[in-house]
């Protein structure tokens, strides 16, 4: 009997399965981030301040940091496909029923309870894809994926945004849900099955145990054969906690996240007053600026596959920190370019830690330890996408600005204590 390792760049497998999570991607991030495009329209109609209707959109990552733990012990008993359509499905027909709440209080519970059907794909998708693509090309292929969920969180923005605009934010989120649909029905056509996974499955004499070296784990074992002894969902999760180093990646993703969504969320805000006074259009228009994350995803897993995830993590993060600091110049071309740099910067940092954390997992707590790297990825944003609306409202676009810099500085000396303390093979892989 062969041994899987993985599927390879170039097979038809590999292909759909980039393919399928991109669209995964699409129909998650889509819906997660459209109501982002048209909070100025839906606190006038609300009649709230601008950290009230941020919300809407804290409360989506809230239900979705919540929600991470629990679908990754739903993968691990029903598999990780089946686990992702079942979400996927659930969160498009809240994303369809959003827009007939009638106030602001049911429209932040319906989005609350989408969060939680949206967790399926960030819980699993990248346990899913370290287990199915070859260990020499993950980091590469979790690039790919991270770009993918780029043009899902442009497409809901450029979607709702424009639409919203010429005639309500209900209608510019229905139409993101319609185009959410239809990415739910491509990736569930394209996916292909499992094989480097089945539910149950034993492991072999000598295979890795928790807290062991890097292996490839129960993919070489037969489907099917039940499970003896393994251990129970909070020894994994509490072995993913303590790994070492693994603290710091989940801190990437709790303050960088954090950072790049307070950004996005009170950005038009700023924009849309003196000095700037740029119509609402012109604003949604901005968040084209999710195509230089498209870019620099990809290209940073490939560059860490030649120099080692820590120096490309590093440099995401220095170059997010630098095209924010340039977003203070009074000036929309240069407030415009600030911002393409410093989510190219974002998008680089978070597809290596992202990518990295499971890969730096044992095999048996792989996907627990994808969860709480989304967990602080989402807890991150619901926090710090409301509580810097309040450093907003206090201090400026500067205050919020000064906050987002110190958050990214935390965030380099986090990963430079602990990330290079195994040395530059840890680092590499």
């Amino acid at each position: 009997m062969s041994v899987f390792t993985g599927h390879l760049p170039g097979t038809r497998e590999y292909r759909r399965l980039l393919a399928g999570l991109f669209f995964a991607g699409v129909a998650t991030f889509a819906q997660l981030y459209a109501p982002q495009a048209v909070l100025p329209q839906i606190a006038a109609e609300a009649d709230v301040s601008a950290a009230t209707a941020a919300l809407t959109v804290s409360a989506a990552t809230l239900g979705l940091a919540a929600a991470v733990i629990p679908w990754s012990m739903v993968a691990d008993r029903i598999c990780r496909v089946p686990a992702m359509v079942i979400g996927i499905s659930a969160a498009t027909a809240l994303g369809v029923a959003a827009p007939f709440s009638p106030d602001i209080t049911v429209l932040l519970l319906v989005r609350l309870l989408e969060g939680i059907a949206l967790g399926a794909v960030p819980a699993i998708a990248l346990a899913y894809l370290s287990e199915e693509v070859d260990v020499r090309h993950a980091a590469a292929a979790a690039g790919s994926y991270i770009a993918g969920t780029t043009v899902g969180g442009l497409s809901g923005r450029i979607v709702a945004g424009p639409i919203g605009d010429v005639v309500d934010w209900r209608t510019g989120v229905w139409a993101t849900a319609a185009l959410c649909a239809v990415a739910a029905v491509l990736f569930v056509w394209l996916v292909p099955r499992a094989r480097g996974f089945a539910p149950g499955r034993s492991r072999k004499p000598g295979a890795r145990a928790l807290g062991g070296t890097q292996s490839r784990g129960p993919a070489s074992e037969p489907p099917g054969v039940a499970s003896a002894g393994a251990p129970g969902i909070l020894v994994r999760l509490w072995a993913a906690f303590r790994a070492p180093g693994q603290l710091a990646l989940y801190a990437q993703g709790f303050l960088l996240m954090g950072a790049f969504v307070a950004v996005y969320n009170y950005l038009g805000f700023q924009l849309s007053a003196p000095p700037f006074s740029l119509s609402h259009t012109v604003v949604t228009l901005l968040f084209l600026a999710y195509l230089a994350g498209t870019v620099s995803s990809p290209w940073a897993g490939a560059l860490a596959t030649r120099h080692g995830r820590l120096p490309v993590l590093l440099a995401g993060i220095g170059v997010m920190a630098a095209g924010t600091a340039l977003m203070l110049v009074p000036w929309a071309p240069a407030v415009l370019v600030g911002l393409v740099i410093m989510t190219a910067g974002f998008f680089a940092a978070h597809a290596i830690a992202s990518g990295w954390a499971p890969a730096r997992a044992d095999p048996i707590t792989r996907a627990q330890t994808s969860s709480l790297y989304y967990l602080g990825y989402y807890g991150g944003s619901s926090l710090f996408g409301w509580c810097l609306g309040l450093v907003f409202a206090a201090l400026g676009w500067a205050g919020l600005v000064v906050g987002v810099l110190i958050m990214c500085a935390v965030a380099a000396s986090s990963a430079l204590l602990s990330l290079r303390a195994g040395g530059t093979t840890d680092a590499a892989r």
